[in-house]
C-alpha cells in the first residue's frame, strides 16, 4: 500500500485524537468516584440498618415504659380504693386486717414498679441518644455520598465535553485520508490499541521495541510513500527526520 509522506504523518495527529479518546474511556470506567460512591452507599445501608435496630429499641423500650406505668397505676388505685375502704369504717376487724396487709403489699409492689420503672427510663435516654447519635451518623453518610455523586457527574460531563470536542476533530480529521489507509489503521487500531506511530531513534513508538538491523534497512530502503509496519505489533511506521533512518 502506498500514501502520500505528508499524509502518513497526519496519522500521528489522528493517534493523538484516538489516544486521548481512550483515555475518556478509560478514565470514565475507573473515576475514582465510582469507587467511593460504592462504598458510601454501603455504609447509608449500614447506617440505616442500625438507625432502624435502634428505633425499634427504642419502641420496644416506650412500649415497656407505657405497659409499667399502667401497671403502677393499676396498684396506685387499687391502693386508692383500700385505703378509702379503711378510712369509711364500714368493713369488720378482720377485713381491716386484710386490707392492711394488701396495703403493705401493694406499697412493695409499688416500690419495685417504680425502681423497674426508673432503670426503663434510664436505659431509655440512653437508646434515645444512640438514636440521636445514628441520626447524625446517617446524614453524614448521605452528605459524604451526596459529595462523591456530585464530583462524579462532574467529571463525567467534563469527559462527556471533551469526548465530544475530540470525536468532531477526529471525524474532520478522518475525511483527509485514503479509504484503504484509514481502514488499515483502524483495524490496528481496535486489535492492538494503537493504529500508528512514528519511528524515533530506532524505535516503534506503538511497542517501544528498537528495531534490529533488518528491520532498519527495510525502513531504509521503502520508498517514502510506502505504507510500512512494524514487524512486532503491526502498527502503522511513520517515517520523519526524527526517525534515524
Amino acid at each position: 500500500m502506498k500514501a502520500d509522506p505528508a499524509v502518513q504523518r497526519r496519522l500521528l495527529d489522528l493517534a493523538e485524537v484516538d489516544a486521548e479518546l481512550a483515555r475518556v474511556t478509560h478514565r470514565r470506567r475507573t473515576l475514582p468516584e465510582i469507587a467511593e460512591i460504592a462504598e458510601a452507599e454501603r455504609q447509608v445501608r449500614a447506617k440505616q440498618d442500625a438507625l432502624v435496630a435502634i428505633e425499634t429499641t427504642l419502641t420496644d423500650l416506650d412500649r415497656d415504659v407505657k405497659r409499667q406505668e399502667t401497671e403502677i397505676d393499676q396498684v396506685r388505685a387499687r391502693e386508692e380504693r383500700d385505703r378509702k375502704l379503711m378510712q369509711a369504717g364500714s368493713v369488720g376487724a378482720k377485713q381491716l386486717t386484710d386490707l392492711e396487709h394488701e396495703l403493705a403489699t401493694l406499697e412493695r409492689r409499688q416500690g419495685i414498679l417504680e425502681d423497674d420503672l426508673l432503670e426503663l427510663m434510664e436505659r431509655r435516654e440512653a437508646v434515645e441518644a444512640d438514636v440521636s447519635y445514628a441520626r447524625v451518623a446517617l446524614d453524614k453518610s448521605r452528605e459524604t455520598l451526596e459529595d462523591a455523586a456530585r464530583r462524579r457527574d462532574t467529571a463525567l460531563a467534563d469527559l462527556e465535553s471533551t469526548e465530544t470536542r475530540r470525536t468532531a476533530d477526529r471525524s474532520m480529521m478522518t475525511k483527509g485520508f485514503p479509504d484503504d489507509l484509514l481502514k488499515l489503521y483502524d483495524r490496528q487500531r481496535e486489535q492492538r490499541g494503537i493504529g500508528a506511530a512514528l519511528v524515533q531513534s530506532r524505535r516503534c513508538g506503538a511497542c517501544r521495541i528498537e528495531l534490529d538491523r533488518s528491520a532498519m534497512s527495510k525502513l531504509k530502503e521503502a520508498a517514502a510513500d510506502e505504507v510500512v509496519r512494524c514487524e512486532e505489533c503491526g502498527a502503522i511506521l511513520v517515517r520523519t527526520s526524527e526517525s534515524g533512518l
